[in-house]
């Protein structure tokens, strides 16, 4: 019997490509397949909760996550990446820094938005490093004729954003917390609100108009509503278009 994205609680965004929204934080972890290689796109806010998402991916790739991009430093997508042991690690140039310098800021967060101490501080000591830092694109080959464009878009959101483009049709875009559908996008300490309407300028440009568009919470969305986010966001910080 084969199994589907579906009958895992994942929504199929396109072939060989899909999501999940997880729990509590309605953070969102994508998966890409390809031959014999799968990306995993973030990695939840705890060990426990990266270990399901590795299995669950195991189950409709049909082998293990060889890759793991992470959008941006924030807990709620980076706390599980200890799960995925042997997993190639993705992130925006610079991001390596943060999570090694920052973790006690990281511990923190987490715990400061309901995450148990115990576990934050287990996720935090299992942190490897992101050995794979994107400056500008690089290109993943995962086989079968699958490849994947991982695009440093930011800053933004923070000053380490990882957009992720999957080419097909639709094409799919990643956009991490870049773009929100759930409520209004956050800006905390580490935005560079100056900066955040060139990055989604820059997420159109890579999907274009028929792209669907998955934001880091939320329901899947269209360059609409990515180019009336941008709108928005330059209005409430004062950037001129």
């Amino acid at each position: 019997m084969t199994v589907t994205w579906e009958d895992l609680g994942w929504e199929r965004v396109a072939a060989g490509v899909g999501r999940c929204r997880l729990p509590v934080w309605d953070c969102t972890a994508g998966l890409v397949v390809g031959g014999g290689a799968a990306l995993m796109i973030d990695a939840g806010s705890s060990l426990g909760e990266g270990a399901r998402l590795r299995t669950r991916a195991r189950e409709l790739a049909g082998h293990r996550v060889t890759h793991l991009a992470l959008t941006h430093p924030h807990f709620d997508h980076v706390l599980g990446a200890g799960a995925f042991a042997g997993a190639e690690v993705f992130g925006a140039v610079g991001v390596d820094a943060v999570l090694t310098r920052g973790r006690e800021e990281l511990r923190a967060d987490a715990v400061a938005h309901g995450l148990d101490a115990r576990r934050a501080e287990e996720a935090v000591d299992a942190l490897a490093p992101v050995r794979h830092q994107v400056c500008g694109e690089w290109t993943l080959d995962l086989g079968g004729g699958r490849q994947v464009l991982l695009a440093n878009v930011g800053p933004g959101h923070t000053g380490h954003d990882l957009a992720v483009l999957v080419p097909g049709d639709p094409e799919v875009v990643f956009c991490g917390d870049l773009v929100e559908e759930s409520g209004e996008p956050q800006a905390g300490p580490d935005a560079v609100p100056s900066h955040w309407p060139a990055a989604l300028d820059r997420l159109l440009d890579l999907g274009g108009e028929d792209a669907l568009y998955v934001p880091g919470h939320g329901a899947v969305v269209d360059a609409a509503f990515v180019r009336a986010q941008r709108d928005a966001l330059a209005a409430r910080f004062g950037v001129s278009h």
